[in-house]
């Protein structure tokens, strides 16, 4: 009798030794805001029922230690999840069979750094396995300066501004133009009197030049006439 106990108690152990819970990778590095999948692997037999199937995933943080994932009797209790994982862990299913267990987490936050731990249980054995996780923090995009548009009344005042420029430089011109006129009108005057004083000057030389006749009659009966050159000669 005590010999069949220590041999059901050798053979159970050896049971419970080939059950193995492996992790496909020890530490895994994401960025905030991205997508990650952790994956288990774990000993199947193809004669065990999944209602035999006990999955139990937590994560150990600085500050606590939040359930991930959790499977009882071959069923997902939903209602375990910590609510800072809720509506971003995703399992397939369909691979539990196999022996696998993959979770999807999404929009990674930088709380969910640290130490994930999956203990699976089955009617044929019992192990757990490890591996870290660290989410860095996005860079922070660049603040791009707003663009102001104009309001309707700042376009109402440009507007006013370019007819006030637009008319002073109109009178501008008118003025520029008058001015030009006047210069001219004032040149055609001068040139017209330098004109008529150079005929004055032309008839005066040509009237100084022509001698002036003057007759004179003379006791006895004679006549002299007397040149603007003073010349004097006596006619008879």
């Amino acid at each position: 009798m005590i010999c069949r106990i220590l041999l059901l108690i050798q053979l159970t152990s050896c049971v419970c030794g080939t059950f193995v819970v492996n992790v496909t990778q020890t530490s895994y590095q994401a960025e905030e805001n991205h997508n990650i999948t952790l994956e288990w692997t774990f000993t199947t037999k193809t004669d065990s029922s999944p209602n035999s199937l006990f999955i139990f995933c937590e994560v150990f943080t600085d500050h606590d230690v939040p359930v991930l994932f959790h499977v009882h009797e071959g069923v997902e209790v939903s209602e375990s999840q910590d609510e800072q994982f809720a509506g971003r862990v995703q399992c397939d299913k369909d691979v539990l069979r196999e022996g696998r267990i993959r979770l999807h987490v999404s929009r990674l936050r930088t709380e969910d750094s640290g130490l994930y731990v999956c203990e699976v249980k089955t009617n044929y054995g019992r192990d757990t396995g490890r591996c870290h996780l660290n989410v860095t923090a996005a860079d922070e995009p660049k603040p791009q300066r707003p663009t102001v548009s104009p309001q309707p009344e700042s376009r109402g005042r440009i507007g006013l501004y370019v007819g006030l420029g637009l008319t002073a430089a109109a009178a501008l011109l008118t003025v520029c133009a008058g001015l030009c006129s006047v210069f001219r009108l004032c040149l055609t005057k001068s040139a017209e009197r330098r004109e008529n004083n150079s005929v004055v000057l032309q008839m005066l030389s040509l009237s100084q030049k022509q001698p002036i006749r003057t007759n004179r009659t003379l006791s006895g009966g004679q006549t002299f006439c007397q040149k603007e050159s003073s010349e004097l000669w006596f006619k008879t």
